[in-house]
């Protein structure tokens, strides 16, 4: 394609190409998608989100939304009417091998016109070189969250049959791995829900890059009685890739109570249990509890050396509590909700739960004979949940981002008031 030439993509955007200076020679659109061309070579998430208002605005552009990446250009989908004025710094491994760091800044008024704008809409695009070490460090620090809620940052993705991998930077735990985000390979646990292609797609390749980079092998926790097949899929991954896979495979099971069912010592005062949830294959959510430990009465008033001497005497001087802090569901039935084992789930400080199915285009036996959760089942059980935040997940992409909003806003004021969409990526 020629510096001017335009491309018409499968959505009816109208593409222009950009030239090898950086500088945008034409652009065609009603939504806006322009390429940065050049020496990039576009590996994961990371892309520019131009968007299009009275203030225009680079972003990070997730890897469901880059679509249309060809080697070695670099495309971005924007929408119109969001405002804004951020500009933000991408690393890119070059097609040559090496990193190049690439930042720019937009300073153009909106257009509504179909035809062609000429001009230079890019105002700067400035592409430098860095090490490895300084491209991963850039990365991590510049990618903004995508939700900030109850003192949690999450990240990730969630489309309906598409992907999940939901990330919690703070305890540096991945739930499900979907197609493998970039951002997720610095996480050191990762908790898969099912075997559905969606959620556990990019396991080889979360683990194979991790060794890649040198850094420790992580801890996978699987249903048990899906160990064996993931270990087999690992295999046939080592035989092709000729790499080692180091994971750490555990395989949990869930407790006919969630308090004596299996658990995983995170450390840092964390642990993790599965509990028990409701899909058309074996399945299983996970919830990681804060650990805390407390001196007992009794020896408030020792001194230091007393307290030292009891317990290298073996008394228990300390009194353990735990409080249940992220919940996870993974695709499940609402059938959760009221499972009574699954009490402390509906007590955590943050619950991120599916919520795939939103007006009455789908019947509540549609949603449960695919295993899903319908939102008007959670209006019907909203008095169930006294987590102090809820985040929404797992959505059809059958829906616009309109129509998600329209049906939270239905939810009871009790629930719609700590419920929050998570749209990373929509």
């Amino acid at each position: 394609m020629t510096a001017n030439e335009e491309m018409r993509c499968s959505s009816g955007y109208m593409v222009s190409r950009v030239g090898n200076e950086g500088l945008v020679d034409s652009i065609a659109f009603e939504e806006l998608m322009f390429i940065v061309s050049g020496c990039c070579a576009v590996t994961g998430f990371v892309a520019l989100d131009c968007r299009v208002s009275s203030r225009p605005m680079i972003t990070l552009l997730p890897h469901y939304r880059s679509q249309y990446l060809r080697v070695p250009h670099l495309y971005a989908l924007s929408r119109a009417g969001i405002s804004g004025n951020i500009v933000r710094t991408c690393i890119l491994p070059a097609a040559n091998g090496r990193t190049m760091s690439l930042s720019a800044s937009v300073g153009c008024s909106a257009y509504r016109s179909a035809s062609a704008l000429e001009g230079s809409v890019v105002d700067e695009v400035k592409m430098s070189e860095v090490s490895t070490q300084e491209a991963k460090v850039t990365t991590r620090s510049k990618t903004k969250p995508a939700v900030e809620v109850e003192g949690f940052s999450v990240e990730g993705i969630s489309i309906g049959g598409h992907e999940t991998c939901i990330m919690i930077p703070s305890i540096k735990v991945a739930f499900d791995i979907g197609r493998c985000p970039q951002r997720a390979i610095s996480h050191d646990f990762l908790f898969i829900s099912h075997g559905h292609m969606d959620h556990i797609g990019g396991i080889a390749m979360y683990v194979a890059t991790r060794g890649l980079y040198k850094m420790k092998p992580p801890t996978v926790i699987v249903p048990k009685c899906i160990k064996a097949t993931v270990e087999k899929l690992l295999a046939v991954y080592r035989e092709l890739d000729g790499s080692e896979l180091a994971v750490n495979l555990i395989g949990m099971d869930v407790g006919e109570q969630l308090e004596v069912g299996e658990e995983y010592d995170m450390g840092k005062n964390l642990v993790v249990k599965a509990f028990k949830t409701y899909h058309v294959v074996p399945s299983q959510g996970y919830l990681v509890y804060a650990v805390k430990k407390k001196l007992k009465p009794e020896y408030l008033k020792l001194s230091g050396p007393e307290i030292k001497d009891l317990k290298m005497s073996g008394v228990e001087i300390t009194d353990i509590s735990r409080s249940p802090e992220v919940a996870f569901t993974g695709d499940t039935t609402a059938e959760f909700i009221t499972d009574q084992a699954n009490v402390d789930v509906m007590k955590a400080k943050l619950l991120i739960m599916e919520a795939t199915f939103l007006d009455e285009s789908t019947t509540l036996n549609h949603a449960r004979d695919w295993g899903h959760t319908h939102i008007f089942e959670i209006a019907e059980l909203a008095d169930r949940f006294e987590n102090k935040a809820i985040l929404f997940i797992h959505f059809s992409a059958r829906y616009q981002i309109e129509a998600i909003f329209a049906a939270v806003k239905k939810l009871p004021e009790t629930l719609r008031s700590r419920v929050t969409p998570f749209l990373e990526g929509w």
